[in-house]
């Protein structure tokens, strides 16, 4: 009898060992949530000068559905790449005493970087720099016909991929005509348009764009020249920039434009939100409003979950 009674104590505590450890196996972990940092320019409207916003004066949306903030903060430092189409006419180089002028004015924690597009890659000329004068100095002339074969988005593309460690608020100014001479009239917008979109959401770069008209009387067509400018236009808004551009003509001075720039660079904030990015992370749709009067906030109107940490 003890020792049937000892074989039931063992039975018991082997059956309750397996219980707890079935237990443990079906118990889901938690899920540690991916985040989701943008960009989020404010801009008076009207002319007038942003007001500064805190936290309580935003609404995030995500998905349709809203969302807690998890920071807002002032942006502070920033990684600014230029890029030149080397197809422009090369006239546009009377407007590098401006675009030198906007590299000297950037603060001590801006780092500046200076590219071509040619061959439809970036040609890094200046990598990014707190030394705003070397940046300055790496400023040419356009190869003109030399520069035509090529795609300006594609030179986005590789650019964006090459992107070293300059910090969460980045920001491209490509100097282009917008027209893809690689693909040839397709319309109404580029196929590589997209995938430059898609890239600057993930990596949070806002992307901004002055037209200038290409080399060679063909780049002066006004159906051409506009359809580089619906391009420039779309892939600019769906990242939180913007297009700079007066008809299809050569602008008469970059320095308005510059001007501009420089003001929504001043007054721009970095937004926090957490997340499920699954496994390799998403874009998901985000919206912001705000009742401050005379205020507009822009960003790019998707924004990139980094994947869970228990999904890697």
């Amino acid at each position: 009898m003890p020792a049937m009674r000892s074989s039931a104590r063992l039975l018991g505590m082997i059956v309750v060992l397996t219980c707890t450890a079935v237990m443990k196996a079906e118990t889901p972990k938690p899920v540690a949530s991916g985040k989701s940092t943008i960009t989020v320019t404010a801009i008076g409207k009207k002319d007038a000068p942003a007001p500064d916003v805190s936290n309580d004066d935003i609404q995030l949306t995500v998905n349709k559905e809203r969302k807690q903030v998890a920071n807002w903060e002032k942006a502070d430092g920033l990684g600014l790449a230029i890029l030149i189409d080397d197809s422009l006419d090369t006239s546009v180089a009377s407007q590098w005493n401006d675009l030198k002028a906007f590299i000297m004015a950037q603060p001590a924690n801006t780092a500046v970087a200076v590219a071509y597009a040619a061959n439809s890659t970036a040609m890094v000329a200046q990598d990014f720099t707190t030394d705003h004068a070397l940046a300055a100095k790496a400023l040419r002339i356009p190869r003109g016909q030399l520069g035509i074969g090529s795609s300006p988005y594609l030179a986005v593309i590789d650019w964006l991929k090459r992107w070293p460690n300059t910090g969460n608020r980045r920001s491209l100014l490509l100097i282009s005509s917008g027209i893809d001479y690689l693909r040839g009239s397709w319309g109404p917008f580029y196929p590589d348009v997209d995938t430059a979109v898609e890239h600057a959401q993930k990596e949070n770069v806002n992307l901004w764009s002055i037209y200038s008209p290409g080399f060679g009387h063909r780049s002066h067509s006004f159906a051409l020249a506009n359809l580089g400018q619906n391009n420039l236009s779309k892939m600019t808004d769906e990242t939180g920039g913007e297009t700079y551009f007066l008809g299809v003509t050569a602008p008469v001075s970059f320095r308005p434009y510059l001007e501009e720039l420089q003001t929504h660079l001043n007054n721009q904030y970095l937004l926090t939100f957490s997340g499920d990015g699954g496994a390799k992370g998403k874009l998901v749709r985000v919206q912001l409003r705000s009742e401050l009067p005379d205020l507009e906030l822009s960003h790019a109107n998707n924004a990139f979950i980094s994947p869970s940490s228990a999904s890697r």
